[in-house]
């Protein structure tokens, strides 16, 4: 693993050579964000050594390097997900390349269903802490001690901190916040009726497909993270009422300014 890391680190650090101090992964429809970013090289996974290649609609599949809010980062415009057919430590490889190229901290998005009624289509949610137990956990296997200790705490895998930071950014925007807990799951079909009713009854109150497994890869490393959901549909609905992906990107679109100006915010404040 560790020799697959440096090769893809070494490939990169040939094509820019800038450390990048903040690592973003955006999520479904979130594609535009990269816009914000003053982008000084893009390096499509393709080409990097032993990167997975994004599949899904709503991901571009490109590194970008640049400046965003005073700061130099790198963008992951498309990431990947274990019901591509990825395994777990393939989904998290970016992740782990991103530390080893210089990042300090990790911000993440993704687009998520809400499992509660509290909640609306494009409401903003600031994950506070996670359930991961319905996904494959990447560290399962020998342990990396290069990588981080065989058994990290996660009491806190969403920093603190950067949620106060947050909190303080929109509220001098007027940007309304949610805040909750994120279910991962494995996907790719959307949640039953009765699987939304249990995941809002073990505490989550929103679901997705991504973001756990890199969280806590993150964690492992020592990788502060803030992640931030766009609520897409709302689990908890009418009986006739169904979700199309094409609605989860068109509600991600939506809400993409909002979600955008906070990154570029908190970015800034790092």
């Amino acid at each position: 693993m560790m020799k697959k890391i440096n090769e893809a680190v070494a490939f990169i650090q040939q094509q820019y050579s800038n450390k990048p101090l903040v690592g973003i992964v955006l999520g479904s429809g979130l594609g535009s964000f990269t816009s914000e970013i003053t982008v000084e090289k893009e390096i499509a996974y393709s080409d990097i050594p032993h990167f997975p290649v994004s599949t899904v609609e709503g991901h571009s599949g490109k590194l970008i390097f640049g400046q965003l809010g005073g700061k130099t980062v790198v963008a992951m415009a498309g990431r990947f997900h274990y019901y591509e057919g990825y395994s777990v430590q393939e989904v998290v490889f970016p992740i782990r390349v991103m530390k080893f190229l210089g990042i300090e901290t990790l911000l993440v998005s993704n687009a998520a269903g809400g499992s509660t009624q509290a909640f609306k289509v494009g409401d903003l949610m600031i994950i506070k802490d996670h359930i991961s137990f319905f996904t494959p956990n990447p560290l399962v296997g020998k342990n990396i001690e290069t990588l981080g200790p065989r058994f990290p705490d996660m009491s806190e895998p969403y920093k603190k901190s950067l949620i106060d930071k947050v909190k303080a950014i929109a509220a001098a925007k007027n940007i309304a916040l949610q805040e909750g807990v994120y279910c991962g799951v494995t996907g790719p079909t959307f949640e039953t009726r009765a699987e939304y009713k249990l995941i809002h009854q073990l505490g989550g109150d929103a679901v997705g497909m991504s973001t756990v497994q890199e969280v806590i890869a993150a964690v492992h490393m020592g990788v502060p993270v803030f992640a931030m959901s766009v609520i897409t549909d709302i689990g908890i609905r009418d009986e006739e009422n169904t979700i199309t992906h094409d609605e989860v990107l068109q509600a991600a679109k939506d809400a993409e300014p909002k979600l955008t100006y906070i990154f570029k915010e908190l970015v800034a404040q790092l």
